[in-house]
């Protein structure tokens, strides 16, 4: 059992019709057909919506996303119509929304990694792949893989777990065609990003992007782009392999839920507690310095 600890209602607003909650955004439908998308403070971990929220953190990833989709301007077309709120909406939505164009969405989650880590070294350490992808022996937790690599995952509801799968059952399931495209597409967008973070003193580990049809059938880079929500960020002049990394996210709750000081087990269906304030704290303080190490600007939280 997993989900939310508590299930937030929904903002109701005129003109405005509520499709989704997700993990940790709203969205709409507009009048016009647009969609609008609406970043919350919430926080997830180990498939739990958690209790307590990380304040500023929804403006602070759409920020984010709005400087990355700049980047990748030319390499990749995106969702993004406006940032400016629509009419009728709460001031609070002010930072944190996104007005965007409708896709037919692809359900596959395109994860593209660069160093082994998470569930790809879980995969590694039992057979010697990811996702199907034969991998040299003797590499480990960190290691740099020799050239990055696509490994798609099946999109699961809020609670369910991802489930990483291989290349050939995406074209088995979507056609070897769109397949390809987006294994290409993936790396592609993932190779600007790590180049970019690079220039900054930052590794860029591992990323996942969500992709849907224009009405042209372009494919078209949707949802949220390398943000430590979606990514994992190291510092490059402490990278070392064989162990866990520092990391720009939200490593240190999940650390917090792991230790003896907050009493949870994580194999039991109870839900996870609330987050202590210097929890709550340092997180945020990671999620801020790696958008200021990224863009040189700091967040309007």
């Amino acid at each position: 059992m997993s989900g939310f600890v508590v299930r937030p209602e929904p903002v109701r607003v005129e003109g405005l019709t509520h499709l989704h909650t997700g993990k940790v955004r709203e969205l709409y439908a507009a009048a016009d057909g647009s969609l609008v998308m609406v970043a919350s403070d919430r926080v997830s971990a180990y498939d739990w919506v958690l209790p307590t929220e990380i304040p500023g953190k929804g403006r602070l990833l759409t920020q984010l996303s709005l400087w990355w989709f700049d980047q990748l301007g030319g390499l990749v077309p995106n969702h993004v119509v406006s940032d400016v709120l629509p009419e009728g909406a709460p001031a609070d939505w002010a930072g944190r929304t996104l007005v965007c164009r409708r896709l037919d969405m692809v359900p596959v989650e395109c994860v593209a990694r660069g160093y082994l880590t998470g569930s790809g070294l879980e995969e590694y350490r039992a057979d010697g792949t990811v996702c199907g992808i034969a991998l040299p022996d003797g590499l480990v937790d960190g290691s740099e893989l020799p050239e990055p690599i696509f490994t798609p995952a099946t999109k699961a509801e809020v609670g369910d777990h991802d489930e990483n799968v291989s290349f050939e059952a995406v074209a088995a399931a979507h056609g070897a065609g769109l397949a390809a495209e987006l294994r290409d597409l993936t790396l592609r967008v993932y190779g600007r990003g790590r180049e970019l973070a690079r220039e900054r003193g930052i590794i860029l580990a591992d990323t996942k992007f969500e992709y849907g049809r224009d009405a042209s059938g372009e494919l078209v880079l949707a949802d949220e782009v390398f943000t430590p929500d979606s990514s994992r960020y190291w510092p490059a002049d402490t990278w070392a392999p064989g162990g866990p990394q520092t990391s720009f996210d939200k490593q240190v709750l999940r650390d917090w839920l792991r230790s003896p000081e907050s009493g949870w087990d994580r194999a039991s269906e109870t839900p996870p507690p609330e987050l202590p304030e210097h929890v709550v704290q340092r997180t945020l303080d990671r999620y801020v310095e790696i958008y200021e190490r990224l863009t040189g600007t700091k967040p309007a939280l």
